[in-house]
C-alpha cells in the first residue's frame, strides 16, 4: 500500500487538532505551520474532511477547524477514506467489483486479504490515540518485530 502524501497531511493535522488542551478551532495557516503543510494542499484536505463529517469549519474572529466529532470516534480508515478513497482498490474499482478469468480469480482473493488486513490497522487506530501517542496492542504487535522494519 502507498500512504499519499494527502493522507499523512490530513492524519498530521488531525492529530494537531485532536492535542489541542483548549478544544478551540485553529486556523488552516497555524495547522499548516506547526506540521509543515503546504497552505493551498491543506485547505483541499480540510474540504475533503468537511465533506466527509470530520471537521467543521468555524468562521469569525476565533474561526478555523475544528474535529466534527470526538477524536476517539475517528479512525485512520475514516480519514483515508475521506482523502483517497477505499483502502485498496484495482484499477479504480473496489477487489470485489474486480473480475478475473479462471487462471488469474485468485488474484480476487489476495486484494480482499489486504484490504481485510489493513482495515486491521487502520479502522483500529483513533485519532484519538495517535494524539496521545498510544496504539492499540493489535497494532503495537505488528511492529515488535524487527523484521517489520526491514525494506522488503
Amino acid at each position: 500500500m502507498r500512504v499519499s502524501a494527502k493522507s499523512d497531511y490530513a492524519l498530521r493535522a488531525l492529530i494537531e487538532m485532536a492535542a489541542r488542551e483548549d478544544g478551540k478551532a485553529v486556523s488552516a495557516e497555524e495547522l499548516g505551520r506547526l506540521q509543515d503543510i503546504p497552505h493551498g494542499f491543506l485547505q483541499a484536505i480540510l474540504a475533503d474532511l468537511r465533506k466527509a463529517g470530520i471537521v467543521i469549519s468555524q468562521r469569525g474572529q476565533s474561526g478555523g477547524w475544528r474535529l466534527a466529532r470526538t477524536p476517539d470516534r475517528i479512525s485512520v480508515a475514516d480519514v483515508i477514506r475521506a482523502v483517497d478513497g477505499p483502502l485498496v482498490s484495482v484499477y479504480g474499482l473496489r477487489p470485489e467489483a474486480v473480475s478475473y478469468n479462471d487462471r488469474a480469480d485468485v488474484l480476487q482473493h489476495v486484494w480482499i486479504a489486504a484490504r481485510d488486513s489493513l482495515r486491521e490497522v487502520f479502522e483500529h487506530v483513533s485519532i484519538e490515540s495517535l494524539a496521545a501517542r498510544e496504539l492499540p496492542e493489535n497494532v503495537t504487535k505488528r511492529t515488535a518485530s524487527e523484521d517489520a522494519w526491514q525494506p522488503h
